[in-house]
């Protein structure tokens, strides 16, 4: 029984050596039960179809595309980012492929389909704009796929433009949307923590000069009456503990931040400090020291 790796990539005499013949090989890709994306390379069905798509382009999936398989967040889905080797030539252009040709600091196995994480994380840091590489980054140290020291070497190796990025890389932020959102604060100069626990409702994604909640909505985790019904019940019980709070989703986030950061000025300045009058169950950072904008 022939037994392909879905994450690998197969030449003809890789198959012949499982005992295949031409004719079989054939007529397996005409059955669909072996892919053939380029003349003498074969896949597996159960092969991803952006690593289809890599193979088809005469590389592997690189940067974004592959970082979104591995469940890190990128802003941007649209192009299929694939790594050819720095000295091919020949290659046609292809829509909806981007290549990348700088060297790879670590080598993959000879038949993966796709490049390791660290090379991933190197190009998507240099190929997306600054707040989507840290979102990136910080999503990616969230999931455990990149350490201090990573990082570390990964701003030694991109461009001296990017290097200034580092400091803001903060592994607290579990979302895309987390990210930008402290990004945004950290430029308004406002105090505020990240991930704090606060009694009698939970842990809440921002806490914003003492008393404003912020919580990052998006319909991976918000969506569905339930989900809302549990939201509604969290902002009263903020409520009766003194605080307020908003729920901007991720797509107004990622479009207008600008238009986020006045409504949360606006609210900041109308409502005003909290006083010795107002009441506020204790808040607890949920994992790390306080972070000031």
């Amino acid at each position: 029984m022939l037994a392909l790796h879905p994450d690998h990539v197969y030449r003809h005499a890789d198959l012949k050596a499982q005992g295949l013949s031409q004719a079989r090989i054939a007529a397996m890709v005409r059955g669909e039960r072996l892919l053939r994306p380029r003349q003498g390379l074969y896949l597996s069905p159960a092969s991803s179809a952006p690593a289809t798509t890599a193979a088809a382009a005469g590389g592997r999936l690189a940067c974004t595309s592959l970082l979104a398989e591995r469940g890190v967040f990128v802003l941007d889905r649209g192009d299929v980012h694939v790594q050819v080797p720095p000295h091919t030539t020949r290659l046609r252009p292809t829509p909806g492929v981007r290549l990348h040709w700088a060297p790879l600091r670590r080598t993959p196995p000879p038949r993966s389909l796709r490049v390791e994480v660290f090379d991933a994380l190197l190009q998507a840091t240099i190929c997306q704009t600054p707040r989507a590489a840290i979102a990136t980054l910080d999503s990616a140290v969230n999931l455990g796929l990149i350490d201090e020291e990573g990082l570390d070497e990964l701003f030694r190796l991109v461009p001296r433009r990017r290097r200034g990025l580092r400091a803001l890389v903060d592994g607290r932020c579990e979302s895309g949307p987390e990210t930008f959102v402290r990004l945004l604060l950290r430029a308004l100069g406002l105090s505020f923590e990240c991930q704090v626990w606060i009694d009698g409702v939970g842990r809440v994604d921002f806490v914003v000069e003492g008393w404003l909640v912020i919580e990052c909505d998006s319909r991976a985790h918000h969506g569905g009456w339930q989900a809302q019904v549990a939201d509604r019940r969290r902002d009263l019980a903020l409520a009766a503990r003194g605080y307020a709070s908003i729920r901007p989703v991720a797509a107004d986030i990622f479009a207008d931040g600008p238009a986020l950061g006045r409504v949360i000025v606006a609210m900041l300045q109308k409502i005003g400090p909290r006083t010795d009058n107002t009441p506020a169950a204790p808040a607890r950072r949920a994992r790390s020291p306080r972070m000031r904008g």
